[in-house]
C-alpha cells in the first residue's frame, strides 16, 4: 500500500513538471516573437534546467548508505524505466545516432538494433538476478560469487578496475556532448563549456547519489523525449503532411533514393568526386615515397614561410604560412598517420553517396561481404556490451522486489523505443532537406546555420562547405558535415524558430548529463564499496563510505572532464569501444556466473584478463587513434567491434580454466541456487 501511495505522488508530481515544462517552452516561444535576443533565449534554456536538476539533487541529498548507493530500493517500475531510458540516451543517441545513419544510410541501423537486442540480454540473463542478489555494484555481485573457499577479492578488483576503465571511456564522450553543447548555446569556449556542464553533474551525483540521480533522470527524460520530437515532428509535415515521423519516414525513403541515382550521375558531382580522388592519388604518392616526401613537405613549408617574410607578404599569409609549419607532422610516422587519414577522407568523399535502401553499399561483393561482416559483429558487441554495462545494470538493484525489477527491463525498453523508432526518421527528414534545399544552392546564399556551425570549431570544423570545382553551386560532395551536429542543427536546417534550438540543446544536455551522472556515480561507488570498504577499511561507518564516495566522484569527474577537453575521438567512437570493452571484459563472468555452477574464481580471473586483454590489444593494434593500423585488422573486422574477439576469448578462458581447476565451493553453489530459484 505504501509502495502504491509512492508511485501515485510520484506520477502526480511529474505530471505538474511536464504541464509546467510545456507552460516555460510557450513562454519562451512568445519572447522570442516579441523580439529578445536568441542569446538569452539559449541563456535561459540552459539556466533553467540546469536549476531544475540542481534543485532535485539538492531535495534529494542525502547520507543514508541505501538511499545513496540504490535510491533505498523503492523506484517503481516505471519510473525506474523513465530512469533507465534516461541513463541510457547518452549523447550518442540523442547527438550522434541520427548522424551516424545520415553518413552510413542502413549500416547505421546496427547501433539500434544492437542496443535494442542487449536489453532482451538484460531481461532474459542478467537484471532478475542482480535483484535478487540484493547488493550495490557489479563488482559486489562478481566479487561475492567468485570468492572462492577463503573469500579472495581478486575478482571484486578485477571487476573494479574493469568498471572504472569501462565507464570513464563512457564518461568522457558524455563530457564532450555537454562541451559542445554547451559552447553552441552560450558562446564560451570548448573547454569552457566542459567544466561549466561539470558544475550541473556533480551537484545531482555529489549530494544525494543514486536517489538524487534517479528523480532527476526521470525529469530529463521528459525534456528529451518532448526535445526530439518537436523538430522531428515539423520536418514530417514539411515534407509529407503528415505528422507521424515513423510514417513519413517509409514515405519520403524513396524520394530520397531518386534523389541519390541524381546525384550518382550528375556531371558537376563526378568532376567534383574526381577531384577528391586526385587528392587521395596525390596523398597516396606522398605515403609511398616516405620518408622523402615527409622531409621534402618540411622544407618546402620553411621555404614558403621564408620567402614571405622576406618578401612584402601580409602579415595574414605569414601568419597562415606560419600555422601550416607548425602543424606539419614532425616525424615520419606521424605524417603516414596523418596522410594516410587524409586520404581515406578524401576517397570517402570520392565514392558515389550511399544508399538509404541497400544494406551494405559497396562497390564491389567483396567489399559488401566486409561491411556485413562488421555490422554483424558490431550488433554483437553492442548487444553483449549492454547486458555487461555498469551503470545500466546497477539500475536493476533499485526496484522493490525481483518482479519489478523484471517489469523495469520492459518500461525501460518501451521508453527507449520511443525514441529509437523516430531517430531514423529524423536523419532521412534532415538529408532530404539538405539534399532538396541546400544542394544546388549559389554559394553566396548559403544559410545562415552553415556559417555558424562551421565558426564553433575553428580546427575540425563541423560543417564545411567548399567550391571545389568553382562552379558557385553547392554540389552534395562539396558538403561535408559533422554527424554529431545533425540533430542540433536539424531546428536551424527546418527553418524552425530559436526556441526549438535551444530546446533542442536542453534535450542534448540532459541526454549527455543523465548517463554522466550515473557513470560517474557507478566509479565511485564502486572505488568506495568494492575497494575501500570491502577491502582496505570493512570497518567504515556509513557516513565515512557516503564522504569518501563523493570525493572520489569529484576526482573522477575533474579527471574526465580534463580527458574530454582534449577531444580525444567523437562521440560514437568513444561509446562503441566502450561497449566492446564491457562485453570482452564482464559480460562472460556475469551470465556463467548465473547459469554455470562449475565457473569458479580462477576461471573468472582467466576470463575477464583474457577478454579485457584480447579486446584491448585488438583496439591498440587497428585504431589508428592509438598509433595501430587498419591493416592489422582481423577478418577486416573493425576496431570499434573488438568485443567479438574479446567475448569468445574471455569465454573460453574461464570455461577452460574452471574445468582445470577445484570446483567451486558448497557456499558459493547454494548462493547460485538461491539467485536462480523461481520468484
Amino acid at each position: 500500500m505504501a509502495q502504491k501511495s509512492f508511485t501515485r505522488r510520484l506520477t502526480i508530481y511529474y505530471f505538474w513538471y511536464t504541464v509546467l515544462f510545456f507552460v516555460f517552452l510557450i513562454s519562451l516561444a512568445v519572447l522570442e516573437k516579441e523580439g529578445v535576443p536568441r542569446v538569452w533565449i539559449g541563456y535561459l534554456f540552459m539556466f533553467a534546467t540546469i536549476v531544475i536538476y540542481a534543485g532535485i539533487g539538492v531535495m534529494s541529498r542525502t547520507s543514508d548508505i541505501s538511499e545513496y548507493y540504490v535510491a533505498g530500493r523503492r523506484v517503481p517500475a516505471v519510473f525506474n524505466g523513465m530512469a533507465t531510458a534516461a541513463d541510457w540516451m547518452s549523447a550518442a543517441s540523442f547527438l550522434s545516432l541520427a548522424g551516424g545513419i545520415y553518413l552510413t544510410g542502413f549500416d547505421g541501423l546496427a547501433y539500434i538494433i544492437g542496443w535494442t537486442g542487449g536489453f532482451c540480454l538484460v531481461a532474459l540473463l542478467i537484471a532478475p538476478y542482480l535483484r535478487k542478489f540484493g547488493q550495490y555494484s557489479i563488482p559486489d555481485f562478481l566479487g561475492t560469487r567468485y570468492a572462492g573457499k577463503h573469500g579472495s577479492n581478486f575478482v571484486r578488483v578485477l571487476a573494479v578496475i574493469a568498471t572504472v576503465i569501462i565507464s570513464f571511456t563512457y564518461v568522457v564522450a558524455q563530457i564532450y556532448g555537454v562541451g559542445l553543447i554547451t559552447s553552441r548555446f552560450t558562446g564560451v569556449d570548448f573547454s569552457v563549456g566542459i567544466f561549466l556542464g561539470l558544475a550541473s553533474i556533480l551537484v545531482c551525483s555529489f549530494l544525494g547519489g543514486m536517489r538524487a540521480v534517479t528523480w532527476t533522470q526521470v525529469a530529463q527524460y521528459i525534456i528529451i523525449i518532448v526535445a526530439y520530437m518537436i523538430p522531428v515532428t515539423w520536418l514530417s509535415i514539411k515534407h509529407t503532411h503528415m505528422p507521424v515521423p515513423q510514417l513519413a519516414y517509409g514515405s519520403t525513403l524513396p524520394a530520397l533514393n531518386a534523389r541519390e541515382k541524381v546525384f550518382a550521375n550528375d556531371p558537376k558531382e563526378q568532376q567534383v568526386r574526381a577531384i577528391f580522388e586526385q587528392r587521395a592519388d596525390a596523398y597516396l604518392d606522398k605515403i609511398q615515397h616516405l620518408p622523402g616526401s615527409w622531409e621534402e613537405g618540411r622544407y618546402e613549408a620553411q621555404r614558403k614561410l621564408e620567402d614571405l617574410k622576406s618578401g612584402n607578404a601580409s602579415l595574414i599569409d605569414i601568419k597562415t604560412a606560419g600555422r601550416e609549419l607548425a602543424n606539419y607532422p614532425q616525424t615520419p610516422q606521424e605524417a603516414e598517420v596523418r596522410w594516410t587519414e587524409a586520404r581515406n577522407s578524401n576517397l570517402a568523399r570520392a565514392e558515389v553517396p550511399v544508399s538509404n535502401f541497400q544494406p551494405y553499399a559497396a562497390k564491389n561483393k567483396e567489399d559488401s561481404d566486409i561491411k556485413r561482416n562488421n555490422f554483424m559483429a558490431l550488433v554483437f558487441c553492442l548487444m553483449m556490451g549492454t547486458a555487461a554495462l555498469p551503470h545500466i545494470l546497477i539500475r536493476y538493484y533499485t526496484p522493490p522486489s525481483v518482479k519489478a525489477s523484471r517489469d523495469s527491463v520492459f518500461w525501460s525498453l518501451f521508453f527507449i523505443m520511443l525514441l529509437y523508432v523516430t531517430i531514423p526518421a529524423l536523419a532521412i527528414l534532415v538529408k532530404y532537406d539538405i539534399y532538396t534545399s541546400l544542394v544546388g544552392t549559389d554559394f553566396s546564399k548559403l544559410p545562415s546555420w552553415v556559417t555558424y556551425w562551421s565558426s564553433v570549431d575553428k580546427i575540425n570544423p563541423l560543417v564545411s562547405i567548399t567550391d571545389i570545382n568553382h562552379d558557385g553551386i553547392v554540389q552534395l560532395a562539396e558538403i561535408a558535415l559533422d554527424g554529431d551536429i545533425v540533430v542540433l542543427a536539424t531546428p536551424e536546417i527546418a527553418g524552425l524558430p530559436y526556441v526549438i534550438s535551444g530546446l533542442i540543446a536542453a534535450g542534448g544536455l540532459a541526454a549527455a548529463l543523465s548517463t554522466a551522472d550515473g557513470l560517474l556515480l557507478t566509479i565511485s561507488n564502486s572505488l568506495s564499496h568494492d575497494i575501500y570498504y570491502k577491502i582496505v577499511d570493512p570497518q567504515a561507518s556509513t557516513q565515512k563510505r557516503v564522504t569518501i564516495s563523493k570525493l572520489l566522484l569529484l576526482v573522477v569527474a575533474l579527471i574526465a572532464a580534463y580527458v574530454a577537453s582534449l577531444k580525444p575521438a567523437d562521440i560514437l567512437s568513444l561509446v562503441g569501444a566502450a561497449f566492446s570493452l564491457a562485453a570482452s571484459a564482464l559480460f562472460p563472468a556475469l551470465v556463467l556466473g548465473v547459469f554455470w555452477k562449475r565457473a569458479n574464481q580462477q576461471g573468472a580471473i582467466a576470463g575477464i584478463i583474457t577478454g579485457f586483454a584480447v579486446c584491448v590489444y585488438y583496439m591498440l593494434h587497428t585504431h589508428p587513434l592509438f598509433g595501430g593500423n587498419i591493416s592489422n585488422q582481423w577478418f577486416h573486422i573493425a576496431a570499434i567491434s573488438a568485443g567479438v574477439f574479446g567475448v569468445p576469448a574471455g569465454m573460453l578462458a574461464l570455461i577452460g580454466v574452471s574445468l582445470l581447476t577445484p570446483a567451486t565451493d558448497l557456499h558459493t553453489l547454494d548462493l547460485v541456487d538461491y539467485i536462480r530459484e523461481p520468484d
